[in-house]
């Protein structure tokens, strides 16, 4: 059985609940396009543990206290419990003994208490002094597969963490199309992977969380940053994104498309959302100074009838969207401007150069 629940303004979380003959909840699993910060093999036992506390009926506070440097982003306990209830098609409150005291210190965007926005001079400056500290290498990577590109963003962050690859902004273009499902989802709820087969498109998971990204050749610009983790050190979830992404903002703001950052990690305009962006840190390895990986993908066209072919977007995503449909919440770059892909591509590289090289 399977539950939803989509926390406003957050992230989707889904639990699959197995029972036993007496309708007895044996085990679950959790699911969805929410974030964990933190050591990928504390990552995995928090939320391996808190599926246990949902069966169980503890208090799943108890589950974040044991992991102090894991942060689940985008949801919290009441969203689990919720979904889990919804699994069971009770009315209850929560088995879980949950009433909403979340620990909030390791729940949500993080705690810096300035809140730093992209409209202020203070973000400026330190927008301007931690890229020209950065100074990144700009790279056009050649043209892989889907199931390469997400080894390779793997690959070149654990190489930033090891000390063994200076900082780099890679641009990077896709071989063939594909779905790109988010860390933490599940591939059987989030693509119809039968039409995926069918029109050629391969479904491949990245190591980031968020939510489903449709992806064709010459419809879609991709780059990644891979940085020293100290980049961001200090920063909300929110800010380390706007961090990394106000120089695609204000490069697509001089071609006088009025972007703008939206949510936690999507970049959008007045007509709907034009990208989204995902992050993850990697554990300093080798005395190496650890990595964040953050990486986005921007709609330069999309057909969006073949999204709505091969995603699957239940009601309880859209529950909290004016549009309730997530075709007509794209807005691809295409539509407000004359450039060629070819031709913005290599004007967002030329830009990201000259603005930090």
């Amino acid at each position: 059985m399977r539950g939803e629940y989509k926390t406003p303004g957050g992230k989707l979380v889904g639990v699959e609940v197995v029972v036993n003959g007496a309708g007895k909840p044996v085990t679950c699993t959790i699911d969805g396009d929410f974030f964990v910060l933190g050591d990928d093999d504390a990552a995995r036992a928090m939320l391996s543990d808190l599926a246990v506390a949902l069966v169980a009926g503890t208090p799943l506070a108890d589950v974040f206290q044991r992991y102090p440097s894991v942060k689940l982003v985008g949801a919290d306990d009441v969203a689990i419990s919720t979904a889990y209830q919804r699994a069971l098609r009770t009315e209850k409150n929560g088995s879980s003994g949950e009433t909403g005291r979340s620990i909030r210190a390791n729940v949500g965007v993080g705690d810096v208490p300035d809140r730093l926005t992209s409209n202020n001079d203070v973000f400026h400056q330190l927008h301007q002094k931690r890229w020209k500290s950065l100074h990144p290498l700009v790279v056009h990577d050649i043209l892989r597969s889907p199931a390469e590109q997400m080894a390779t963003d793997e690959e070149w962050a654990r190489q930033v963490a090891a000390g063994l690859r200076p900082a780099t902004l890679r641009f990077w273009s896709w071989s063939k199309p594909a779905v790109v499902v988010g860390r933490f989802q599940s591939i059987e709820r989030e693509v119809n992977t039968k039409a995926a087969e069918r029109e050629g498109f391969e479904v491949v998971r990245r190591s980031t969380g968020g939510g489903a990204m449709f992806i064709e050749p010459g419809k879609a610009i991709t780059y990644s940053l891979y940085a020293p983790k100290g980049f961001t050190a200090s920063l909300s979830l929110e800010t380390s994104f706007r961090l990394c992404d106000q120089w695609v903002i204000d490069a697509l703001q001089n071609l006088g498309i009025p972007a703008f950052f939206s949510g936690t990690n999507d970049i959008a305009c007045k007509q709907g959302k034009i990208g989204g962006a995902a992050q993850r840190f990697f554990s300093p390895k080798d005395g190496g100074p650890g990595a964040l990986l953050h990486h986005v993908t921007l709609a330069y066209d999309i057909d969006a009838e073949k999204m709505g072919r091969l995603l699957n977007t239940s009601p309880e995503k859209m529950s909290d969207k004016s549009v309730k449909s997530v075709v007509k919440r794209v807005a691809p770059i295409k539509r407000q401007t004359d450039m060629k892909f070819e031709a913005l591509s290599s004007y967002l590289e030329t830009y990201a150069k000259l603005s930090y090289n």
